[in-house]
């Protein structure tokens, strides 16, 4: 049978407020104070894995059942990066939990969009969209890691009558 896998329990250090240029950054995009607190949306002075140095990024919290089990950074440069080893699953899940239909989005920017419009049942997916589609067999759920996190939300996503794929209109989506 399949067995358990272990998962890195994420340990972020946030700060209390978002500081002026993280609330302008989301200010110019249309997105209020009040759409960002709801969503949990935090910031963080931490690591950047891709620009090898400290930086000062927004942190998107993903939370599974009420526990944080991931978070996602946004560093400068659109550097992104998510914590080694953390369960693989979509932003927005807890907002989903009893939704009959579900709107899947390739970032957390179209989560926080829709959200700003009134539309709370959306998920993004961690990742955007894969560059090309793989050919070949679906591997077994265990082997699967481009897809994880479907698996790992696979029980929320089968109880929907109905999800949307709201993909950007490019070669990925």
């Amino acid at each position: 049978g399949a067995r358990e896998v272990e998962y890195t329990k994420p340990r972020p250090n946030f700060d209390t407020e978002l500081s002026p240029k993280v609330r302008s950054f989301f200010s110019q995009r249309g997105i209020s104070m009040a759409t960002l607190e709801a969503c949990g949306v935090r910031q963080e002075r931490v690591w950047s894995p891709p620009l090898k140095q400290e930086v000062l990024a927004v942190a998107y919290p993903y939370f599974h059942r009420g526990e944080l089990v991931n978070v996602k950074y946004r560093g400068p440069g659109k550097a992104f990066w998510q914590v080694k080893g953390a369960r693989k699953t979509m932003y927005g899940l807890d907002d989903v939990e009893d939704a009959d239909e579900i709107i899947i989005v390739e970032g957390e920017m179209d989560k926080l969009a829709l959200y700003e419009l009134g539309i709370r049942n959306v998920l993004s997916v961690p990742d955007g969209a894969p560059a090309k589609v793989k050919e070949g067999d679906l591997p077994e759920p265990e082997a699967d890691k481009k897809f994880s996190y479907l698996w790992n939300c696979r029980e929320v996503l089968d109880r929907a009558t109905r999800i949307f794929l709201a993909t950007d209109a490019d070669e990925p989506g």
